[in-house]
């Protein structure tokens, strides 16, 4: 069914090059409303920047880049981000020294127009505490609420993060490694996690546990050397012979394995 629905997102012929290097080549990926879409790919396939390259952190050498229907190519990152175009990174960046709430509060802050306004009385802010216990709970941690971020375990920092990513209200959501460095419990809490708040948003992410890819992603873009060589369901991927040998160049048991 995911098949059926529009595009949120859609990328034509997107290239971006460095001095002769050319780390993605020509990608033109749709992502469709309400899936959970998984871009994945060997170390060095382009990944981190094809994300850039969507956040505006990178501008693209040549291509286009589609928001609901609008040519978004040239737009800065500010201007992505209102659109509802919100990104989480690799490393984990909450604040460790302020409690989980505050994390979520201070995300908070710039929906209503007062970002990073640190001096404002805890009284004033108190408009926010309401959602920021509704965003802590749809990531399960409104029982560490009053916790220090710091005194967080790792896997529970990242679904800090992914609260405050909520907290700016995405259409759509671009998860880098959701779960990098986490131990095997709590990359499958993440997993679900990703699962639960997909429900009424678009997910793109680049992740390379090929667990998690198989057990949540509706579609999924295989990278090599900055191009997509199969996109599917993960099925179809897992047994295509390009992807095999992008991988380990043997059998595609090992795919469904890998991560």
């Amino acid at each position: 069914m995911a098949l059926l629905r529009e595009p949120i997102l859609e990328t034509r012929d997107l290239v971006k090059a460095f001095k002769g290097f050319v780390a993605v080549d020509g990608v033109s990926l749709c992502v469709r409303r309400g899936e959970i879409h998984a871009l994945i790919g060997p170390n060095g396939a382009g990944k981190t920047t094809f994300f850039n390259l969507l956040t505006k952190f990178l501008q693209p050498t040549s291509g286009a880049i589609l928001y609901r229907g609008t040519d978004i190519t040239r737009e800065q990152p500010a201007d992505i981000a209102r659109r509802g175009i919100v990104r989480s990174f690799q490393i984990c960046a909450v604040f460790p020294h302020l409690t989980a709430l505050e994390n979520v509060r201070v995300a908070l802050q710039r929906v209503v127009g007062s970002s990073f306004q640190f001096w404002r009385s805890a009284r004033s802010l108190s408009q926010l505490h309401g959602r920021a216990i509704q965003l802590l709970a749809e990531v399960r941690l409104e029982d560490w609420a009053s916790t220090l971020a710091a005194d967080l375990s790792y896997g529970r920092k990242r679904a800090l993060e992914l609260a405050t990513t909520l907290a700016l209200e995405p259409e759509l959501l671009l998860l880098d490694e959701p779960t990098q460095g986490l131990g095997h419990e709590d990359v499958a809490r993440v997993a679900q996690l990703i699962k639960h708040v997909a429900a009424h948003r678009t997910v793109l992410m680049v992740e390379h546990n090929m667990n998690v890819v198989a057990s949540i992603a509706d579609t999924i873009s295989v990278l090599q050397r900055g191009r997509v060589i199969a996109a599917g369901t993960y099925d179809k991927v897992a047994r295509d012979p390009q992807v095999i040998e992008a991988y380990m160049g043997t059998a595609s048991t090992k795919l469904a394995g890998s991560g």
